[in-house]
């Protein structure tokens, strides 16, 4: 009889349990049916939405807005815009070079300021800390409301985050030195420490002295200025003689004593100079007299040479021809066909090399380097 019980009780207990495990499973299909029946809502998920059209990319999107907005925040592309915040500041793209500036023959140092840097005050303290560079050294200013690089001058007004500053490595005085670019970069950088700005791109010392020395080096050998002579035979040159005959070729006196010929821009094509010491001046061509008259073309800094070179020849000829003199070279010969065939193939053949460096003859960039 006790045996019966005992195995009556297990059985019920075994039933028992059997019971709760399969109530429990029951309720566990019943909640997840449950859950996802609530998953299956027909509302938009913004999220993981595409917008504008375009294709989902399985990546979520933070949500943002347009800062310039001045009402309720209105979705934006997340590309659109840049967050500000302590780690995350603001940046704007570095700005290209001002057209007007060639690294090839310019040393170049941009600053970016993060506050906006009054442009009075760093002309001021520019050239407390510049004064004294033997070569040209020019100032620029980004305007970001136009996108475009400003010269800066004394009278230059405003304020910018983008300033450009360029020293010359070139001139016909000869090439930069140590002491030029220690003075540049030195100065610059004592600038940008003034104003807590920082420079974008610092210039090392041995490959800027290195382009300056190999670009001077190619200044000199096409370096070349060619004169013709006419010379008084019997009687000096008067004055006024002069004058008339060179204005009358469209030739107009410059302060450097000089009559040029120009173009229609108003560039030097060649200048017609007193032989003697004494420089041309319109109050004193009456009481001049000379012995002689020189003509030059400076060959790296006119387009066209040759053409420009055939017209001057003219005008010598006319100009002997009518004062009774005669043409010669520096030695004092006669200067004739032959000599100017020379002349011409020298001519085409310097003009052509710096052509070939891309530094054609009479262009913004030679007039740079073909400079005092």
């Amino acid at each position: 009889m006790d045996s019966e019980l005992q195995i009556g009780l297990a059985a019920l207990g075994v039933a028992v349990v059997a019971g709760i495990i399969a109530y429990n499973k029951w309720q566990e299909r019943k909640h997840r049916r449950q859950a996802e029946e609530a998953f299956r809502s027909d509302h938009r998920d913004v999220l993981l939405e595409p917008r504008d059209g375009a294709q989902p990319s399985g990546e979520r999107i933070e949500p943002s807005w347009d800062e310039s907005s001045t009402g309720n925040p209105e979705p934006a592309a997340p590309a659109a815009t840049q967050w500000q915040t302590k780690d995350n500041p603001i940046r704007r793209v570095t700005p290209g070079l001002p057209d007007v500036v060639d690294p090839r023959i310019d040393c170049v140092i941009r600053i970016e300021s993060i506050e906006m840097l009054d442009a009075p005050r760093l002309w001021a303290a520019q050239h407390q800390e510049l004064e004294g560079i033997s070569k040209a050294v020019r100032w620029f200013a980004f305007d970001d409301a136009d996108n475009v690089w400003r010269m800066l001058t004394p009278n230059t007004a405003g304020a910018f985050h983008w300033y450009c500053v360029a020293m010359q490595l070139v001139d016909r005085r000869g090439a930069i030195g140590e002491n030029d670019f220690m003075h540049f970069s030195g100065g610059v950088q004592r600038i940008a420490d003034q104003f807590f700005a920082v420079p974008a791109d610092l210039p090392t010392r041995v490959e800027t002295l290195r382009k300056a020395t190999d670009l001077d080096e190619f200044c000199a050998s096409v370096d070349v200025q060619i004169g013709i002579n006419v010379v008084a035979t019997h009687q000096p040159f008067a004055g006024t003689k002069v004058r008339a005959l060179a204005e009358a070729h469209g030739m107009t006196i410059g302060d450097d004593g000089a009559f040029h010929a120009r173009d229609e821009n108003g560039n030097t094509l060649y200048s017609l100079s007193n032989m003697e010491p004494a420089l041309f001046a319109p109050e004193e061509m009456r009481q001049l007299h000379t012995s002689g008259l020189t003509l030059v073309i400076d060959v790296p800094r006119v387009a066209n040479g040759v053409p420009v070179f055939e017209r001057m020849m003219q005008q010598a000829t006319q100009i002997a021809d009518a004062l009774q003199g005669t043409v010669v070279d520096d030695n004092r010969a006669p200067f004739g066909p032959d000599a100017a065939a020379v002349i011409r193939s020298q001519i085409q053949h310097f003009q052509a090399q710096m052509a070939g460096l891309d530094v054609p003859a009479g262009s913004p960039l030679a007039k740079r380097l073909f400079s005092v």
